[in-house]
Order: C-alpha cells, then sequence, then structure tokens
C-alpha cells in the first residue's frame, strides 16, 4: 500500500462521537409507501424504484420532502394500480402536510429519480423527475405550484428510439456560464415482452444486467430561456455506453471545472472529465475509478463525492451489491483517485449488504464526515436461494478523523436499524437545529424521517449560496471553512446518491470550535470571496459579490 494511503491509518483507534437517529415519519404526518407495482414475471424495473429529494421548494427555509414512486407499469395490464409522487411540506416543529394536488406534481409514468435545483435562475427550486420511458422537468412558478414543461423546454423524447430508461441526473453548470445545465443517467432498453425469465433454485428473480443492452447518458446545455440543447453527442457524452445507475459531480483534476462520475452496473464506471471546451474525455480506467480494488466491474449504484479527510481533495464513496463491498476513493495530488475501501475498514462491513442511495455528511458535527447508505437487496425472495436477507438495516459508518471508519449502525438508535429493502435517501436539516437529517424510501413500506437527536452538543455553520455571475443556487462552489481545530472543505450540491436529491445547504461540524475564522468561497464562475470572524451555530447567507 502507498505510505500516503497507510499514514492516516496508524492513527486509528479513537472513538467517534456519537450519532443518534429517531423515525418520526408517522407522527409528522409523513405517510408515504414506496410502490413497484410488483409482478410475478420479475420485470427489472421493479428492482428500482423509487428516489425521493429533500428541498425548499416555498422559500420558508425548512426543507420539504418530494418522494417518487413507481406506477401502473409501461405496457403492461390497464387494471395494474396506479401510485403517484408525493410532495409533503414542512410546517416546522416536525410536522408535514401532503400538497402533492395542490401542487401539481403528483407526476404520471414510472418514476425513478429526481434532481432538483433552479435552472431558470428565478429564485424557485424546480424539479426534474427521471423514469421509465418519460421524464419531466416541473418548473416551479413561485406560488406554490409546478408544471411540467420537458417538451417546450426540449427534454421530452420524440421519435422512435428516444425513450430511454432513465435512473437520474445532476443540475451543474458545467460551462460556467451561469445556467445550470443537466446531465441525465439512463440505464438499459427495456421491453417487457422481450424479457426472458430468469431463476435460482427454481424461484423466478430478477435477470442479471447482462441481459439487457446498455445505453448511452445524455447532456443538456442550458439555452438560457427556458429551454435545453442536446450537447451529448458534441459533447462526447453520448460516445460511452453504460448502464448508468447514478452520478456524482467532483473536482478530481483540480481544474477548476466539474467533471461526472457515473455508476454503472456490472460494466466498467465512468469518470468524464470537463475538459473546458464543451468536450468530456472518458477517464475512469486512467482515474483509478472504473473497476474495484480487485478489478471487477461491479454493481455500482449510488454515489457521493466530499472531501472525506479534510485534504481538499475530493473523494469518492459508491455502493454496490452484496459479495461487492461498498468502494471508498481517496482523492490523490496527482489527479487520480487510490482505492481504500478495505484500508478505510468499509470492506468487511459492507460486505453482506446491498447499497442504493448514500451520503457523505457530518452526522455528529465533529468536523468528520461520516457515511450512510440505504440498504435492501434486489429480490424480495432473497432467502429462498441465498444466504443473504432481502430486507436490511440502514448502514451508518462513523469517522473519527483517523483514516478509518466505524460501523455505528448498531447504536444509533431503533430508526436507523429498521430492516426493508430501501431505495432512495436524500440528506438536509429539516428542523433546523444544525444537525443532518435523512430520508430514507422502502418498497412496500412506509419511508422513515430519520431525525437526527445525535446527543453531542458539537457546534456547526451552515452556508446557504446565492448566485450572482454563477447560478443562483451557487451549486459548483467550493467552500473551505477554517477554525481553531483546522480546514475543511465542502461542495455546493443537490446530487447525492441513487435516484436522489439534498438539500442546496453546505452544512459543516465543527466539533469545539465556536468560531468559524475564516470562510473562503471558489464560485463557479471564478470569484473568489473570503468572509472573516463569524459566530458558528448558525445559518449564513451568502450573496456572490457582482464583481470578481
Amino acid at each position: 500500500m502507498p505510505i500516503l494511503l497507510l499514514l492516516p491509518l496508524l492513527l486509528a483507534g479513537a472513538a467517534p462521537d456519537p450519532i443518534r437517529f429517531d423515525d418520526g415519519a408517522a407522527r409528522g404526518g409523513v405517510h408515504f409507501v414506496l410502490e413497484n407495482a410488483e409482478t410475478p414475471e420479475r420485470h427489472l424495473i421493479e428492482t428500482m424504484a423509487g428516489g425521493v429529494a429533500v428541498f425548499d421548494y416555498d422559500n420558508d427555509k425548512r426543507p420539504d420532502i418530494y418522494f417518487i414512486n413507481g406506477a401502473a407499469q409501461p405496457s403492461l395490464t390497464k387494471t395494474a394500480p396506479k401510485f403517484f409522487n408525493r410532495l409533503y411540506r414542512n410546517l416546522g416543529g416536525g410536522s408535514f402536510r401532503d400538497v402533492t394536488l395542490e401542487a401539481g406534481v403528483k407526476g404520471e409514468g414510472y418514476g425513478i429519480g429526481v434532481a432538483t435545483a433552479d435552472f431558470d435562475n428565478d429564485g424557485d427550486t424546480d424539479l426534474f423527475v427521471a423514469g421509465v420511458n418519460r421524464n419531466m422537468l416541473y418548473r416551479n412558478n413561485g406560488r406554490g405550484r409546478f408544471e411540467d414543461i420537458a417538451t417546450v423546454a426540449g427534454l421530452g423524447h420524440k421519435g422512435a428510439g428516444r425513450k430511454p430508461w432513465s435512473v437520474g441526473a445532476a443540475w451543474f453548470d458545467f460551462d460556467n456560464d451561469g445556467w445550470l445545465d443537466l446531465f441525465v443517467v439512463n440505464y438499459t432498453a427495456w421491453d417487457p415482452a422481450a424479457e426472458q425469465p430468469c431463476m435460482a433454485r427454481n424461484e423466478r428473480i430478477y435477470c442479471h444486467p447482462k441481459h439487457y443492452t446498455g445505453l448511452p447518458n445524455s447532456l443538456y446545455r442550458n439555452n438560457r430561456n427556458g429551454t435545453f440543447t442536446d450537447v451529448s453527442a458534441s459533447s462526447g457524452i453520448a460516445a460511452h455506453t453504460g448502464k448508468g445507475m447514478s452520478l456524482s459531480l467532483l473536482d478530481f483534476d483540480r481544474d477548476g471545472r466539474l467533471d461526472v462520475f457515473a455508476a454503472n452496473d456490472t460494466v466498467p464506471n465512468f469518470l468524464f472529465r470537463n475538459e473546458g471546451n464543451g468536450r468530456f474525455r472518458e477517464t475512469g480506467l486512467l482515474a483509478g475509478v472504473a473497476f474495484s480494488d480487485d478489478g471487477r466491474a461491479i454493481s455500482s449504484m449510488g454515489a457521493d463525492a466530499r472531501d472525506i479527510d479534510n485534504d481538499g481533495i475530493d473523494d469518492l464513496f459508491v455502493t454496490a451489491n452484496a459479495n461487492e463491498t461498498f468502494p471508498l476513493f481517496r482523492g490523490m495530488p496527482k489527479g487520480n483517485l487510490g482505492d481504500i475501501t478495505y484500508a478505510s475498514g468499509i470492506g468487511r462491513v459492507t460486505m453482506p449488504l446491498t447499497g442504493w442511495s448514500n451520503g457523505i455528511f457530518d452526522f455528529n458535527n465533529d468536523g468528520h464526515k461520516d457515511l450512510f447508505a440505504a440498504c435492501g437487496a434486489l429480490d424480495p425472495n432473497t432467502e429462498r436461494f441465498s444466504s443473504r436477507a432481502s430486507r436490511q438495516r440502514n448502514l451508518v459508518l462513523a469517522n473519527p478523523g483517523r483514516g478509518q471508519f466505524a460501523d455505528v449502525s448498531a447504536d444509533v438508535g431503533t430508526a436507523s436499524q429498521q430492516q426493508g429493502r430501501h431505495r432512495g435517501a436524500a440528506f438536509g436539516d429539516l428542523d433546523g437545529d444544525g444537525r443532518i437529517d435523512a430520508v430514507v424510501t422502502r418498497i412496500g413500506e412506509p419511508a422513515e424521517v430519520l431525525w437526527n437527536r445525535s446527543p453531542v452538543p458539537n457546534h456547526w455553520i451552515a452556508i446557504r449560496l446565492r448566485g450572482m455571475r454563477s447560478n443562483r443556487d451557487g451549486l459548483g462552489a467550493r467552500i473551505r471553512v477554517t477554525s481553531a481545530a483546522g480546514s475543511q472543505w465542502n461542495r455546493a450540491t443537490t446530487a447525492v446518491g441513487y435516484a436522489s436529491a439534498s438539500d442546496r445547504v453546505v452544512h459543516f461540524g465543527l466539533g469545539m470550535d465556536s468560531r468559524v475564522t475564516r470562510i473562503e468561497i471558489e464560485w463557479p464562475a471564478g470569484t473568489r470571496q473570503v468572509i472573516e470572524n463569524v459566530e458558528a451555530d448558525r445559518y449564513l447567507e451568502v450573496e456572490e459579490p457582482a464583481k470578481p
């Protein structure tokens, strides 16, 4: 093992501050159940529902929740039950109200994932919904209602062969022109009539992805007038066929341009390097993220990229199927990433689990980002043909800041130990107390709203950006916070995990430090901003200077 990777491990041993969660979904009025319209034929799309978003749709500074649901399966029986997406408005005090119908976002078709951002720079967060054969773009009118403008905006599917199965998406400004563009992850070509039966020990199971033809991903450039241009081919994105499950944004080569990691299912992962001229170059193999450390293309599902070791370089956390581990890649100074899955203690812990959505957040506010993964098997009958369980607990890995992670899942309270076929997970401070909460979906069971009740009174600061020359949300901005304990970095993004989207507020735990000595912000437009001497335990509203 390289000395650079080994040194932090020599310091391991300190116990992390405790992390606690309490499930308040039912008492808070959230009664969503993720339905996948399961059939005896085991159609593959049934395994993939559904994501969730934590975002503030009404600008009251209380994050709301939007669940993506399955529906009657395309091309199947017309009498199949229909299920809809659900939007819950955060009323404060731990309570939510279902405002789906009045907001106009119940959705149509079989939904999979969601991406959130203010794509038109009008101050209101919009929604992109990815699904099977149909995607939607809900524009927020700022008065509590949304309108699907996907077709008008140029994101609708037209003509034969133009209806991919999309799983998720991310908003980011790839050309740094101040307007958010859209990267859409596509999975496989799916025809229910052509699916062959797959069996294990005389049990019908979902077929392996090798039985399906992969698809290229899509990139849409924002035209600044409410429409988009498909630049998938001209950018080089469409030249690479994969089986996309999620994506994450990072600047792995530290050139100031956001690159895209695309997690692929059982084929090599992609890492699209942003070359700055409207083109991307696929460098997954050279950068070290195409395969796991044993040279296998694994069932990559969820992904999140953040600096986990406070060295100023983006790292990458990926979930996968049981027996594959959840890879953790550490960003290296020369622009590649090293696999530290086993060295960090994650390999052994994740081997028996199947992970879907995930996130890198400092749940106990000790100044070191922890790991969360929503877990659950693909098949509902896994026990009948293997030693694995179909219903699994969520995984929480605490980071003591010394190179290794500790599995604290059994200590975080009964909420996170709830079993289920978990899928989507999104994150944000739902009650404004400075602790990051989580919302997790389960197939066929009530969703979990995991309120963070971590007992140690560590300090924190949360930064809400407003771009002027950059995009309104400030997505892509890189923030460095320095306090007495040292410096740490984070990035403004909503693209987190599998098929899900998290709150855009950038959160930092500060441990025992009650004051931030310096905040440095690198805005996407190139503006550099410094704020000094800030009291902790507050939300800080920061507006980008109008001039560089």
